[in-house]
C-alpha cells in the first residue's frame, strides 16, 4: 500500500479538522478501532503533506507528552511543566534529573531523521505494534525506548522522514504487558486516542505560527529574525540561554536584556506565551 501526498490549502489558518464522526465515535469493536484508528491516521497523514504545517515544533510539543506519558505510566510525579523547566532551564554540562532526562531523550528521537522511511512497507500500525514486541521482550525493563521504537515504526511505514509520538500517547502500562492480536489491538486504540489529540493540536500551533509571522515585520531587535524561525522550531525558548548571547542555530547576537524585551513585545504583540507564570526564569513559547 502507498501512501501518498495529498495538496493541501497552504493557508495554516484553514487547516482541514478531523472530522467528527472519528472524535466523538465510540470504538466498542476491534472493527470499529481498526476502522477510526485508520481514518484518524490517514487523516493526521494528509495534514503532515503540508509543508506549511509547522512540523519541527508539533514534534518537539510532542516528545513534551510522549514523556508526560511514560512517566505517568511509571508512576513518576513529573509533569508536562516540571520537564520543560528542567530541560528548557538547563545549562550546557548540568545533569538531568529521571523525569528531564526521558524527556530529552524523546527531544532527540523526534529530532533525528528516520534512517529508512519506507512508503508503503506494510500496514503501519501492524509495523508498530510487532516493533514494539520485539523492543518489550529484548528489554522488559525499558518501556520508554520500545514505545519510541514503535513511533519510529509507525512513521517510517507512513513515510515519514522523523518520528511523531502517537503511540506512545496513548497506551496504558496493562496495555505493555499485552502480545501478539491484543498488543495489535491495543495499539490501533493507541492511534486513534493519539490522532485525537494530535490532530487540534497541529491545528493550535499553526495558527500560532501564522500570528507569529503576521508580526514579524513589526520587530526591530537585530537577530528577530532568527529568533522568531527558533519560535517556529521549539516548544519552549529561554531568553538567557536560547536567545542570548547568540541565537541558538545562528550567528546572531543578542544581549540578554534585548532577548527578555523580545519575548515581552512579542507576549504584546500576541504571537507567543509566557508559560511558566513565573517573574524569574522564564520561558516563552507558541
Amino acid at each position: 500500500m502507498t501512501y501518498a501526498g495529498h495538496a493541501l490549502d497552504d493557508d495554516l489558518t484553514t487547516l482541514p479538522r478531523l472530522p467528527a464522526w472519528v472524535t466523538v465515535a465510540q470504538a466498542e469493536t476491534p472493527e470499529d478501532v481498526a476502522f477510526l484508528s485508520g481514518a484518524a491516521l490517514t487523516h493526521l497523514h494528509l495534514l503532515l503533506q503540508n509543508p506549511t504545517v509547522p512540523a519541527s515544533l508539533l514534534r518537539d510539543r510532542l516528545a513534551l507528552l510522549a514523556a508526560d506519558a511514560c512517566l505517568k505510566r511509571a508512576g513518576r510525579s513529573e509533569r508536562a511543566a516540571e520537564l520543560r523547566d528542567e530541560v528548557h532551564l538547563a545549562r550546557p554540562g548540568d545533569t538531568l534529573g529521571p523525569g528531564g532526562a526521558v524527556f530529552a531523550n524523546w527531544r532527540a528521537q523526534v529530532r533525528a531523521p528516520l534512517k529508512s522511511p519506507g512508503r508503503g512497507q506494510g500496514a503501519p500500525i501492524v509495523a508498530a505494534a510487532i516493533a514494539l514486541q520485539e523492543a518489550l521482550n529484548a528489554h522488559p525493563g525499558d518501556e520508554g525506548t520500545a514505545l519510541m521504537v514503535a513511533d519510529a515504526a509507525l512513521s517510517a511505514s507512513l513515510g515519514w522522514r522523523h518520528t511523531f509520538p502517537l503511540v506512545s500517547l496513548g497506551l496504558s502500562r496493562r496495555d505493555l504487558q499485552k502480545r501478539d492480536a491484543a498488543l495489535q489491538q491495543a495499539c490501533s486504540r493507541a492511534v486513534l486516542t493519539g490522532s485525537r489529540e494530535v490532530a487540534p493540536l497541529v491545528q493550535d500551533l499553526a495558527r500560532r505560527v501564522s500570528r507569529l509571522r503576521e508580526v514579524a515585520p513589526k520587530l526591530r531587535a537585530k537577530g528577530a529574525g532568527a529568533a522568531v524561525r527558533l519560535f517556529e522550531e521549539q516548544d519552549a525558548l529561554s531568553p538567557s540561554l536560547a536567545l542570548s548571547p547568540i541565537v541558538k542555530g545562528s550567528t546572531c547576537r543578542m544581549t540578554g536584556r534585548s532577548a527578555r524585551r523580545l519575548c515581552d513585545r512579542l507576549v504584546e504583540l500576541g504571537a507567543v506565551r509566557e508559560l511558566t507564570g513565573r517573574d524569574t526564569f522564564r520561558l516563552y513559547g507558541l
